[in-house]
């Protein structure tokens, strides 16, 4: 399934639609600073670090008043919503080039979504183990991968929004998505 006969989307990147030439990107600085990836990375970790130290506090004030089981209770409780928040329950991001490459060989769509975002949390979660065979973006962390939102989504980095076949759709129904790993007949 290639993408040579594909028209760009209006608003994309030339790169995306399958352009030869990937570094065609004018609107990308060359001179990304590290320091701002590691902003990102940092925002990332604000929800899940807020949910461990709240659990911790309130785990302390149920030791303190002498209730242990409660405590562990709800440290595990806080834990959970913290591990659910974090960006650990995603499959590893790639780069937005490096997932229009594969999703070009492979056919499977592309993903794009950030930390914290609950819309994005619930198509990860029911898509279940299928969510390995897509490729993720995570807009925090890759500012291609945001300004390809932005551009389908009238300046807004609204997420999750997914390419299939190179057509955006923006926060689309997991069954719908779980359809478009199905294996195609024909």
């Amino acid at each position: 399934m290639g993408t040579g006969g594909r028209r760009p989307q209006p608003g994309l990147p030339k790169w995306w639609s399958g352009s030869p030439d990937l570094n065609e990107r004018p609107w990308f600085d060359e001179r990304f600073d590290s320091s701002l990836a590691c902003s990102t990375m940092m925002r990332a970790w604000i929800l899940p670090m807020f949910y461990l130290l709240c659990g911790s506090a309130v785990a302390t004030g149920s030791i303190l008043e002498g209730s242990i089981g409660t405590a562990a209770a709800l440290l595990l409780v806080f834990l959970a919503l913290a591990g659910l928040h974090s960006p650990l329950i995603f499959p590893r991001s790639t780069g937005v080039r490096e997932a229009q490459r594969r999703s070009a060989a492979d056919g499977r769509p592309v993903v794009f979504w950030r930390p914290g975002c609950a819309y994005c949390m619930r198509l990860r979660i029911r898509l279940g183990r299928g969510a390995r065979r897509l490729h993720w973006v995570n807009i925090w962390r890759d500012p291609e991968g945001a300004a390809v939102v932005r551009a389908v989504n009238d300046g807004n980095e609204t997420v999750p929004t997914v390419f299939v076949a190179g057509l955006p759709h923006t926060n689309p129904d997991p069954a719908w998505v779980r359809e478009q790993l199905a294996p195609r007949r024909g």
